[in-house]
């Protein structure tokens, strides 16, 4: 599947920001520093679309971006990318502000056709797992990804990824999907998990 264009279109403080159209959304949630922003880049094959900070916690809206495709089974969706969640430094007065605009998004947002949970691939954190159980709890059946995988060596990959599947209780081997923004490893496959996602 080929990205015929991707831009930024806003950022919004709460849900009732977010455009009113029908076109279906992804959200990229995960920790603070995982690589979201990476991911995207990779994904939609942008360098610099979503930009890449140093800095845990920059995010601190919900920010669109506008994707069409060659692929007449998803033609436009948007990626919605959250803010990062576990990070200490930012303060109560911030974390306190995000945590409602981002449960009332992932819970009521109709156009929310999957959810994207990156975690990276060698460091499992015990809120991912809650994140895991959340999202299952409010009927989406994450789509787990782990980034960085490049960073593994390749006699460290099934000890890594058993780890991950031990600590985050995942049971189907289709949910995780190992994702390097470097080498572009796992790019079609997690567009292949999203449209199907568009059929269902």
């Amino acid at each position: 599947m080929k990205v015929l264009s991707a831009q930024f279109i806003r950022s919004c403080l709460s849900p009732e920001q977010l455009p009113g159209s029908a076109i279906p959304e992804f959200a990229i949630v995960g920790r603070s520093n995982v690589g979201k922003s990476s991911l995207i880049n990779a994904l939609l094959k942008r360098k610099g679309l979503a930009k890449v900070s140093r800095s845990p916690g920059k995010t601190q809206a919900l920010n669109l971006f506008d994707v069409t495709t060659d692929d007449l089974t998803m033609p436009r969706c948007s990626i919605v990318d959250l803010p990062g969640y576990g990070y200490a430094k930012v303060s109560k007065t911030i974390r306190a502000r995000w945590a409602p605009m981002i449960e009332g998004y992932l819970a009521n947002r109709e156009q929310l056709r999957a959810v994207v949970l990156l975690i990276e691939s060698r460091v499992p954190r015990e809120q991912d797992g809650e994140t895991i159980a959340w999202l299952t709890s409010i009927g989406h059946a994450p789509i787990v990804v782990a980034t960085k995988a490049d960073k593994l060596k390749p006699s460290e990959r099934v000890g890594a990824f058993r780890s991950l599947y031990d600590a985050l209780a995942i049971r189907d081997c289709e949910t995780l999907i190992p994702f390097s923004a470097l080498t572009g490893e796992g790019r079609d496959r997690l567009w292949a998990a999203l449209k199907l996602r568009i059929r269902t």
